[in-house]
């Protein structure tokens, strides 16, 4: 069942999410604790963390059955540090989809998106809200329109709400994972892609 909608709240304009994303004093700040290099990961890892191209493309090259499984979506708070790279207000709310990315029948890779109400309003992401079992993956890495920012990785933990939330779905009881995140811009307006990688990422 999708989270019920609620409130509208104030958002900063597109142009500012972008304008700071560039903006070296503020990346110190908006991505805190995120890493732009996976440096610090485990060698089996890096690759998956810094390849720019599409993980569902990857995926379904390594999955003949790959598919997506839809476990949550609706408008909800994003998470903290989400909010801060997006340049949400902390109570503002946006469109989350999380969904389980499936291969060879076991979850490979939980990936969560962020689309402020300032981005759907411009009606170019529109089609987000509508993918059900499609993979966004398909859309974003083909539609010639869509530019890509920086990669960002990271270690989550219990501490984390991201790594929570992967296991609310899933048979998670490492201590840890790693995932990535970017944001992905159409005239401007940002989509915030998480994919935190399951430990089954790279066992048979």
């Amino acid at each position: 069942m999708s989270p019920p909608l609620w409130h509208n709240a104030r958002f900063a304009t597109d142009a500012t999410v972008t304008a700071s994303l560039h903006d070296p004093r503020q990346r110190i700040s908006v991505q805190h604790g995120w890493l732009a290099h996976p440096f610090r990961a485990p060698r089996a890892l890096r690759g998956w963390l810094s390849d720019r191209g599409s993980l569902t493309r990857r995926l379904k090259a390594r999955y003949p059955d790959f598919r997506v499984r839809p476990v949550a979506s609706g408008f909800a708070s994003p998470f903290l540090d989400e909010a801060r790279v997006l340049h949400l207000a902390p109570k503002a709310h946006a469109y989350v989809r999380d969904v389980l990315l499936i291969g060879d029948g076991r979850a490979r890779v939980f990936a969560h998106s962020v689309l402020p109400r300032s981005s759907l309003a411009g009606g170019d992401w529109c089609g987000v809200t509508r993918l059900g079992t499609k993979p966004l993956g398909e859309t974003l890495f083909t539609d010639p329109r869509i530019r890509r920012l920086g990669l960002m990785c990271r270690r989550l933990d219990v501490r984390h709400p991201l790594y929570r939330a992967a296991r609310r779905h899933t048979d998670l009881s490492e201590d840890h994972v790693w995932a990535r995140r970017s944001v992905f811009c159409l005239n401007g307006r940002p989509l915030l892609v998480t994919e935190v990688f399951l430990p089954a990422i790279d066992t048979p």
